[in-house]
C-alpha cells in the first residue's frame, strides 16, 4: 500500500505550520488562503489493557472522571493530530482549516480516532 504521507512533489511552505497556524474555523484571522492542497488526516485504533479496563471499571464505582480513559482519549487526539500536522506538512501547507476529530467504535474495547481538517498554504493579510 502507497503511504500517503509521502507521496507529494510539493515544496515546504516559507511560514512554519505549528498549532497556532491549525483551527476549526474556515479561516485563519490575520491571513488569507492562496492555495488549497486537500484534506489531510491523522487516524488510531486504540484499545485499553486488561489491567486498563479493570481499573477503569474501579473508577467507574467511585464515579466523576474515569482518568484511565481520559489518558487514552488525549493519547489517541495528540497522536492523530500529529500525524495530520505531519501529512499536511509534507504537501508543502503551512496552515490546516476546518479540523475535526472524529471517533468510532470498530468492535467492543477498539476505537478509531481521526483527525482531518484542510491543508492550506495562507498569506498574511496586509495591514
Amino acid at each position: 500500500m502507497a503511504d500517503p504521507y509521502n507521496n507529494s512533489a510539493h515544496t515546504p511552505a516559507v511560514t512554519r505550520l505549528d498549532d497556532s497556524m491549525v483551527t476549526t474555523a474556515m479561516e485563519l484571522p490575520g491571513f488569507r488562503v492562496v492555495r488549497s492542497l486537500g484534506v489531510v488526516r491523522g487516524i488510531t485504533v486504540r484499545s485499553r489493557s486488561i489491567v486498563g479496563n479493570i481499573l477503569g471499571g474501579l473508577q467507574t464505582l467511585f464515579g466523576g472522571n474515569i482518568t484511565i480513559y481520559t489518558e487514552l482519549c488525549e493519547q489517541a487526539r495528540e497522536e492523530t493530530y500529529r500525524d495530520m500536522a505531519k501529512h499536511a506538512r509534507l504537501l508543502g501547507a503551512n496552515a490546516i482549516i476546518a479540523m475535526r476529530y472524529d471517533a468510532t467504535d470498530i468492535m467492543t474495547g477498539l476505537t478509531e480516532v481521526l483527525c482531518y481538517g484542510t491543508a492550506v498554504v495562507v498569506e498574511p493579510t496586509s495591514r
